[in-house]
């Protein structure tokens, strides 16, 4: 099935794809203010090529950009992987009426030619590995199964090169999911560090690719553990590795769980180290999380902070957005921001599915805010900063005040909101002052550790 294994899958995930965002039309305005603020080209710095790919397809359903520049940067990142086809395609949508270079086409018939070589030599390796017995000594962990491999069927390192090229081939020509056997295989029984190192860093990117969420997150759990505790790498590669799984893992965490993305990047100080010091953009991201996230209020006062420490190198209306309301208090400056906060979540490959869930958390954020200071406030008033008209507005306060139980009332006649300032419990602030001690009593024990 030679003819179209170089095209390969370029996945937006779930719940990037949900939203439709390319289906909006922008005004100049609008266009200006996201390519302004567009973070692909950034983001494609600690990616590999194949996850550069989902954000350039985005793009070309975005109205940001001219569509034949993107495809240009497409067929630029495509000539760097083995997908060979799709690289053709893309020539010819912008060269209708060329020829194909004959470079392309002596390419695809050269990785052709790799990969029914590969495959022959993988297929009594995999009917090896696939077979009962092999499994059964699966389940008693990698090194009994190496040693049972060795022992019974002379099973050589030499085995174990070929099916990491194999599963490297596959994974370029864009078969990301018939990569993951050769490379998971590499992973448990190489003997190499760094080999073992690449090939979860092979199989975690496949898995994103193929949208396997609950494996990725597996990868994504053990790359950490091996960065920060098996790692022998340097202080410097150390940071470079946490730079890319930073940015690696986004995609995970926006199919999955935000609230671990907030414990990864901001209650690891290693992590918020890292963003402060080469990613500074990734606290769009962070910020979003914190918004949309019932669950990690407590987190707000650190992302404050890391926001106030790095707005000299890094700002957008969502980081904007969050200085406003709670460093200058500048309710008329959180309300503009928030409207350019809608065209960027809605152009974001990452942020586009929760555009609604946003802006309704951050009203609400401007809402407690505002009345936290001031008490007393009028609707009239508070339809403006919300940019609301003044029954709209009423009816959401009633709808919010029901729903999420705060201690507010509403005067009618007057046209008035009362609430009252909210005190976590005892028993709240208890668990999260021990929830600090006891990361700061981790990192010096570990620190002691390393000494």
């Amino acid at each position: 099935n030679n003819g179209n294994c170089f095209t390969g899958g370029t996945p937006r995930g779930e719940r990037m794809a949900a939203s439709g965002a390319g289906a909006a039309v922008l005004s100049v305005e609008e266009r200006e203010t996201m390519a302004k603020y567009d973070l692909t080209a950034t983001m494609g710095k600690y990616l590999d090529k194949h996850l550069v790919l989902p954000m350039l397809d985005y793009l070309l359903e975005c109205d940001l950009f001219k569509v034949r520049d993107v495809l240009k940067s497409k067929f630029e990142v495509l000539q760097q992987t083995s997908m060979v086809d799709s690289s053709i395609d893309v020539f010819q949508t912008l060269n209708p009426d060329a020829e194909v270079p004959a470079e392309l086409s002596a390419k695809r018939d050269e990785v052709v030619a790799k990969l029914g070589e590969l495959q022959a030599a993988c297929e009594p390796i995999h009917e090896l590995l696939g077979s009962a017995e092999v499994q059964a000594q699966l389940a008693q962990g990698p090194t009994q199964l190496r040693q049972y491999l060795e022992e019974k069927h002379d099973f050589k390192g030499e085995s174990l090169d070929v099916l990491y090229e194999h599963g490297k081939l596959l994974f370029e020509i864009g078969m990301y999911a018939e990569a993951q056997p050769s490379l998971y295989v590499n992973f448990i029984l190489s003997t190499d560090p760094a080999r073992t190192f690449s090939a979860l860093w092979g199989k975690f990117a496949a898995n994103i690719l193929n949208m396997s969420w609950e494996a990725a997150l597996d990868d994504l759990a053990q790359l950490q553990g091996y960065i920060d505790k098996e790692n022998p790498a340097s202080a410097l590669e150390q940071l470079q590795q946490r730079t890319w799984l930073i940015h690696w893992a986004l995609f995970v965490f926006v199919n999955t769980d935000l609230d671990a993305m907030i414990d990864l990047f901001l209650s690891k100080p290693e992590y918020a180290n890292t963003i402060q010091t080469v990613c500074p953009h990734i606290l769009r991201y962070l910020a979003a999380a914190v918004i949309v996230t019932e669950t990690k209020r407590n987190a707000l006062k650190d992302l404050v902070r890391l926001i106030e420490q790095e707005s000299y190198r890094y700002r957008d209306p969502i980081t904007d957005f969050v200085q406003c309301l709670y460093v200058d208090f500048d309710f008329d400056g959180a309300q503009q921001k928030l409207r350019e906060c809608a065209i960027i979540l809605r152009n974001d490959f990452f942020l586009d599915s929760i555009q609604e869930k946003f802006m309704e958390k951050a009203r609400r954020f401007i809402f407690e805010t505002y009345c936290r200071i001031h008490n007393t406030i009028s609707i009239k008033m508070l339809a403006e900063k919300l940019d609301m008209d003044q029954d709209n507005a009423e009816e959401w306060v009633v709808a919010l005040i029901r729903n999420a139980r705060l201690d507010a009332k509403i005067d009618s006649k007057a046209g008035h909101v009362l609430m009252t300032p909210q005190v976590p419990s005892i028993y709240h602030q208890v668990i999260e002052k021990t929830k600090v001690l006891s990361s700061t009593s981790d990192n010096r024990m570990e620190g002691d550790f390393q000494k």
